[in-house]
């Protein structure tokens, strides 16, 4: 199969990562991820599925322990090494977007200066929260300032809601629907909180075509005319409707005509970029969800191309040479 789609949403499930998970680190309702992950594994994947490039994330953003609490710090670094020895030694076919640690905004700020300046990293990847803290909150002031003068794309990765998940996800996955509703969660309420009149230059891409928030696109924008919260930005339904429109969207396991039709009612096809969610999506899955993309009926050829590859070399640079 020819390969030249670029894939956003693929995870590093190796190395120091793999390390971690054997060691007993579980998400919320003891869920443990057992993919094994090999360069060698995810090339052969991108081959069969006509994948060119895939941009490595990890699915969470760590944080140190009582007991051990550099341990997000030492995790970050490594990650983040790894992927640029994996850029290194396969040209053309990874790139990564950076890993950071949740333990505080100057060493989110410290690993991001490394990532990017020393590393030459693709972009940097962030939760839809760390520790119950959304976009929006204070405590994320001082790093979006920086990724706005940066202008760097940020992979926007859904993660448990520690005070939703254990009341409201009885006892299931929360990638069932919990995940997409946290980065729909994050989202309202960044734009609530003025995060986007203060850093106009944000570039988010959210995971799984933003989960439900382009459905709720018009209920968000119209509710600034009705009622907010005693803390909100002073914004109106035209505001909200250009910030939605200026988000990408990411189609893992949002593929189909379900996701695809709200989606491309908030933004235009050129903000709409590739994603399998491999290897935490098996790969049944992942190409169930391709022949939904593919089939939809919802993009010309042209448009097609540039969601499988043409979006995301235009926001990668790197990519467009390669």
């Amino acid at each position: 199969m020819p390969r030249h789609r670029v894939d956003v949403h693929s995870h590093y499930l190796g190395g120091t990562v793999a390390q971690v998970l054997r060691s007993g680190f579980s998400l919320a309702g003891g869920y443990r991820m057992s993919v094994r992950w090999s360069p060698e594994e995810a090339i052969a994947y991108m081959d069969r599925q006509g994948v060119a490039t895939q941009i490595l994330s990890t699915p969470w953003t760590f944080t140190g322990s009582e007991d051990d609490p550099d341990l997000a710090k030492r995790v970050a670094r490594a990650v983040n090494e790894e992927y640029a020895e994996l850029i290194a030694k396969y040209p053309g076919r990874f790139g990564a977007f950076a890993a950071l640690l949740g333990d505080s905004t100057d060493a989110m700020l410290e690993e991001l200066e490394h990532a990017l300046d020393t590393l030459h990293l693709d972009g940097v990847m962030l939760n839809s929260n760390t520790q119950g803290r959304y976009l929006g909150f204070d405590w994320y002031e001082p790093l979006l300032a920086e990724l706005n003068r940066r202008g760097v794309p940020v992979f926007l990765h859904p993660a448990d809601s520690p005070v939703i998940v254990d009341q409201l996800g009885f006892g299931r996955p929360s990638s069932v629907c919990e995940f997409t509703f946290d980065t729909a969660r994050n989202v309202i309420n960044a734009v609530y909180r003025g995060v986007f009149q203060r850093y106009p230059d944000l570039r988010l891409i959210l995971a799984h075509c933003g989960g439900p928030l382009p459905t709720l696109g018009w209920r968000i924008a119209e509710h600034t005319t009705m009622g907010m919260g005693p803390d909100d930005a002073d914004i109106d339904p035209a505001h909200v409707t250009e910030v939605l429109s200026k988000l990408y969207y990411e189609t893992a396991l949002a593929g189909s005509r379900n996701s695809l039709l709200p989606t491309l009612e908030v933004t235009d096809t050129d903000h709409v970029l590739f994603g399998t969610d491999w290897p935490a999506a098996p790969e049944r899955t992942t190409v169930h969800n391709i022949e939904n993309l593919m089939t939809s009926g919802l993009l010309t050829d042209q448009q097609l191309e540039d969601v499988e590859s043409g979006n995301a070399r235009r926001l990668f640079p790197r990519l467009s040479l390669s």
